[in-house]
């Protein structure tokens, strides 16, 4: 792990990409400001293992429908498609208070 130090108005450029920048640092809070393309999906580490969470319950629940003889058509698991498993990502995102701003 690479760990850096910054300070307020500081940033990290990671791959000409993606840029994290300190916003505010207040008692053991640091806010982050971060700019990355729409395709980059950003999450807390929270939020993220919440959606791996759902992702491989999806899985299990399409082999197991699968296995059963009901094999469907695989869903879409990007999470922002507009479908069922894309609220549910979304839905976690809100639930646990993260606010997502595409450029």
């Amino acid at each position: 792990m690479l760990v850096l130090s910054r300070k307020k108005n500081e940033s990290i450029v990671i791959d000409d990409r993606i840029v994290i920048t300190v916003v505010e640092i207040r008692g053991d809070k640091v806010r982050l400001g971060i700019e990355a393309p729409k395709d980059v999906p950003v999450h807390r580490d929270e939020v993220y293992q919440a959606i791996q969470r759902n992702l491989a319950a999806m899985a299990a629940e399409e082999l197991a429908a699968q296995g059963a003889g009901h094999a469907e058509a695989p869903k879409s698991i990007n999470g922002l498609d507009g479908t069922e498993a894309g609220a549910d990502f979304l839905a976690a995102d809100a639930a646990l208070g993260e606010t997502s701003f595409n450029n």
